[in-house]
């Protein structure tokens, strides 16, 4: 009997031994151990006691890996592998990330881990780096293959990290949020959505009325609106200093000069609610020529039209199954005579996607996540602001207990948990915590 347990005892302890390295092994060890992963470097941070950049490959297509790969830059900030962890559904580009100081609200109030995830085709992560974007193949850039992608970065970090996970992103981050929840609704513990938008259509139609009549108070629109008025009044006098901004920052676009500047005027109140401006600083019919112009660029510069640029494959996706906003000109109706355009209509496809680009909308996925909202008990905290116009196309609330909406009184899209009055962060901050710790 003694014998057989010391040939037991051996077997366990040379099969522990087999295994314990890796075990044992630094964290990025393990990292650069997981089969998706292709690279493992260790960059700066002040935030963390490790944080790494990893090298996914990814599918480009998930539903046929026989389409090639791609590598997706994901970003991982490392309290403690049992910490819990905060998973950011990055809607654009991730560079910012790589910032020694950047560091998530939420991982920043419950001091979690922190991955901040690259969406496919921006920045390093597009499967056709190099390629000019009316070559480039965007049969792959949807939802789905977007939601895969972070299914697979979560099930593979999950081997190494090991406490709960939460899902959250801003703006288009936060409609990513939505779509990963509602395809894989059983990777993470909870979500937290800030300002995410759920369109109906191409040109939604919801955000128009919503700037025109909702936001600020009457005289706070008024006095956008007669902003707007002004930039059409002067416009012969500013095109000259609209012509030489865009010829030193070489802006290319797809539409004249003039007609850009039209666009500009229109896109002026969406930005300046958008971003939470003070009217106060509005300029008066009294001010200089150069103080309006200035506030014009301040608002919205052309740069928002140009023909392509980092962020431009958002409106691919935007035009496919995103959806977006449109330009009302009929409140501008007795100053027609000073616009260059006749109509906005299909001013998406003709300025900004790449040329010869036939691209036909989809509300799947509009239908999917309504759906999925209505029927789903997983845990998820919306946060939006009162007069951002993305708000105007948030998702409906369910008025389920599993499903919160938090909404900051004159808030914009700069809407966070920390600019919420200090009764309604205790109450998020309680709400989180609950869901966190129970």
């Amino acid at each position: 009997m003694r014998i057989i347990r010391f040939i037991t005892a051996s077997a366990i302890l040379a099969f522990l031994s087999t295994i314990l390295p890796a075990q044992n092994g630094t964290l990025a060890d393990r990292i650069a151990e997981l089969p998706s992963v292709k690279e493992v470097r260790e960059v700066e941070s002040d935030r963390f006691p490790e944080k790494y950049l990893v090298l996914f490959e990814q599918p480009v297509d998930h539903e046929d890996p026989s389409k090639g790969t791609f590598t997706q830059r994901v970003i991982v900030g490392i309290v403690h592998p049992d910490s819990a962890t905060v998973v950011v559904t990055e809607g654009y580009g991730g560079q910012y990330a790589l910032s020694p100081s950047y560091r998530d609200e939420i991982s920043n109030i419950f001091n979690t881990n922190n991955i901040l995830v690259e969406h496919r085709y921006f920045l390093e992560s597009t499967p056709y780096p190099g390629v000019a974007p009316e070559d480039v193949n965007w049969d792959y850039m949807t939802a789905p293959n977007a939601a895969a992608d972070l299914h697979e970065v979560v099930t593979s970090l999950k081997k190494v990290l090991n406490g709960k996970w939460i899902s959250t992103g801003i703006s288009k981050g936060g409609q990513n949020t939505m779509i990963y929840r509602a395809y894989y609704p059983e990777d993470v513990d909870f979500s937290v959505p800030y300002v995410g938008p759920l369109c109906r259509a191409l040109y939604d139609g919801r955000h128009e009325p919503f700037v025109e009549n909702y936001v600020g108070t009457p005289e706070d629109r008024e006095a956008v609106k007669d902003f707007q008025i002004e930039l059409l009044l002067r416009k012969d006098r500013l095109m000259p200093a609209f012509d030489s901004v865009c010829a030193a920052d070489g802006f290319k676009f797809n539409a004249p000069h003039d007609e850009i500047y039209d666009f500009c005027v229109l896109e002026f109140s969406f930005a300046f609610w958008q971003w939470g401006y003070p009217t106060e600083e509005i300029p008066d019919k009294d001010a200089s020529d150069k103080e309006v112009f200035d506030y014009l660029m301040l608002i919205c510069s052309p740069e928002y039209f140009v023909n392509w640029n980092p962020t431009s494959p958002f409106f691919v996706q935007a035009a496919k199954e995103l959806g977006y906003y449109g330009y009302d000109m009929k409140p501008f109706r007795k100053y027609r005579k000073y616009f260059s355009i006749n109509s906005t209509r299909n001013y998406l496809e003709r300025l900004m996607l790449p040329q010869g680009m036939n691209i036909e909308f989809s509300d799947y996925l509009y239908c999917k996540i309504s759906g999925f909202l209505l029927s789903t008990d997983a845990r998820m905290l919306f946060i939006y602001g009162q007069y951002d116009p993305w708000s105007a196309v948030m998702p409906s609330d369910p008025h389920k207990d599993n499903i919160r909406f938090f909404i900051q009184p004159g808030g914009s899209h700069r809407a966070r948990i920390a600019t919420f009055p200090e009764e309604t962060q205790a109450e998020i901050k309680s709400i989180l915590s609950q869901w966190l710790y129970e």
